[in-house]
């Protein structure tokens, strides 16, 4: 079956442009319709709509970054035939809207705006963000606390990465709590989300890494880790520890507009620091289009 969603992804990656139907994209796995949307949910963790609609978002956010196409254009080319519908899509999905998104890109701004916010906090403390949706004030007291390590693949050796409380299995709107940590190789390093309102999170983790690869270029690539469905009780400290790893194929698109992985070093205290003639890289967290490419 592991086939088969595959190739069922497959299809959504190449044909996102297209009106794809639930039937269309069944077919693509020699899979009835009923049969096949119970294998993609429990391999994905999202039906193959919820799939197909995160490509599309995750396309557009290519396009606007890479091309000179206009908000309508890349609407189009990704599959939505009402410009309203893509906007709102993108917004709710990304954290802000496809002009501020692009505007983002060329000034170098790290993260969307939030009202919410009253101060950007520095790299590595604690945030809470807007509380999620349907949520009220009185439901999200007392919170519930989430800690844990964060540990790299083998052939990394340095990392920024970016973790969060999220409402679904896909890394889209803005987290209700995240962190961004600095980690090594040789370094155990450690991660606290505060206020987490009590109910059903999935942690996610986004990072830019480097290898450990000896040419005086530095490769550059994009890890992802996390926990599936996690019930966190009101005062309660949970304990999750990450492992991070190359994204597969049936990992789902990175939709949030992640702030603080991009156009920056990556510099942690007990790594030796790079050359004066390394290059410095500016690389988007969501630059590889297959999964587990590595980005040079």
């Amino acid at each position: 079956m592991h086939d088969a969603v595959e190739s069922a992804i497959a299809c959504i990656w190449r044909s996102y442009s297209e009106p794809l139907s639930l039937t269309d994209i069944a077919q693509s796995a020699i899979l009835s319709r009923f049969h096949f949307s119970r294998v993609f949910r429990g391999a994905t963790g999202v039906s193959p709509g919820r799939f197909l609609s995160a490509v599309r978002i995750y396309q557009a956010k290519r396009l606007l970054v890479s091309t000179s196409l206009s908000v309508t254009d890349i609407s189009l080319a990704v599959g939505y035939n009402s410009l309203g519908s893509f906007t709102n899509r993108f917004t709710e999905s990304v954290g802000t809207s496809p002009t501020r998104f692009r505007r983002m890109w060329l000034e170098g701004v790290n993260e969307p705006a939030d009202p919410a916010r009253r101060s950007s906090p520095a790299r590595g403390a604690f945030c809470a963000g807007t509380m999620p949706y349907g949520t009220s004030p009185a439901a999200t007291t007392p919170h519930g606390t989430v800690t844990g390590t964060v540990a790299l693949p083998a052939d990394c050796a340095v990392a920024r990465v970016f973790l969060g409380a999220f409402e679904t299995p896909i890394v889209q709107r803005r987290p209700v709590s995240s962190v961004t940590v600095e980690t090594c190789a040789s370094c155990v390093t450690s991660y606290r989300l505060e206020k987490v309102p009590p109910g059903e999170w999935f942690i996610r983790a986004v990072a830019v890494a480097d290898s450990v690869d000896p040419e005086p270029w530095r490769r550059r690539s994009l890890l992802v880790g996390g926990q599936g469905s996690v019930k966190l009780t009101a005062g309660a400290m949970t304990t999750i520890d990450v492992t991070l790893r190359a994204r597969r194929p049936t990992d789902l698109p990175i939709l949030f507009a992640v702030p603080g992985l991009e156009r920056q070093e990556i510099r942690c205290t007990c790594y030796p620091a790079p050359g004066p003639a390394a290059e410095q890289l500016r690389v988007p967290a969501f630059a590889s289009g297959t999964p587990g490419e590595r980005v040079a």
